[in-house]
């Protein structure tokens, strides 16, 4: 015999028929395919209780959803094709309700107009622009300034004027907000430190260090 002649044909998966439900594995599905050989149907749906048993245990988190147990029928009926007869607890499966999409929710998402504010600062400009003028309202302008303070450093310079804040409040709301001209936005310590998300707390550690021996070297000059 040739060495050319004795070669091992190798088995790959991407070679074999897809799985309907790849989370049992193809062992699963021999155990369907041998179970519809069966003619006896008494045995038939013998043999389907102890398969339904193995894909619990090689899918324990179906625990998790419930009704997990219709789940595990309705999975064995989805593993068969639908085309199988047997004595279940749980009426069959139909193929166009299992296999139809959910719905679509259209989502009216406008642009972004400020990236480093995100859509949640432009919801919250949309409700105050909805309250009525008041010491309430003044609290909540207030209260977003700060915190679109703290984003504008985060992401753009070390520094940022009050007025320039409150000129994005005003822009973003599209003019239907002005900020009073009495309102005025608390001083930001020198130890404060804005990281960008992602930067571990090591980085953090470091910039904070880093300030106290600056403020440390500066109050020894003075």
């Amino acid at each position: 015999m040739e060495a050319g002649d004795n070669k091992i044909k190798l088995d790959y998966n991407t070679e074999r028929e897809r799985l309907s439900m790849p989370e049992y594995g193809r062992n699963i599905l021999k155990m369907v395919e041998q179970l519809k050989q069966i003619g006896d149907r008494d045995k038939r749906s013998e043999q389907a209780r102890a398969v339904v048993k193995s894909m619990e245990i090689l899918n324990p988190q179906v625990h998790q959803q419930e009704n997990y147990s219709q789940k595990l029928w309705d999975h064995l009926y989805m593993i068969a094709g639908y085309d199988l007869d047997i004595d279940a607890p749980y009426p069959a499966p139909v193929p166009e309700v299992m296999e139809s999409k959910p719905l679509t929710i259209p989502l009216k998402n406008k642009p972004v107009k400020a990236a480093h504010y995100g859509r949640n600062i432009e919801s919250i400009i949309d409700l105050i622009a909805s309250e009525p003028e008041g010491e309430i309202k003044r609290a909540m302008l207030t209260s977003l300034a700060v915190y679109m303070r703290q984003q504008y450093l985060i992401w753009n310079k070390d520094s940022v004027a009050d007025e320039t804040i409150f000129k994005d409040i005003e822009r973003l709301s599209d003019g239907r907000i002005q900020v009073p001209a009495d309102i005025t936005l608390s001083k930001i310590s020198g130890d404060a430190n804005f990281s960008r998300p992602g930067m571990g707390m090591n980085v953090g550690q470091a910039v904070q260090k880093k300030n106290k021996k600056q403020n440390n070297w500066r109050n020894k000059k003075k």
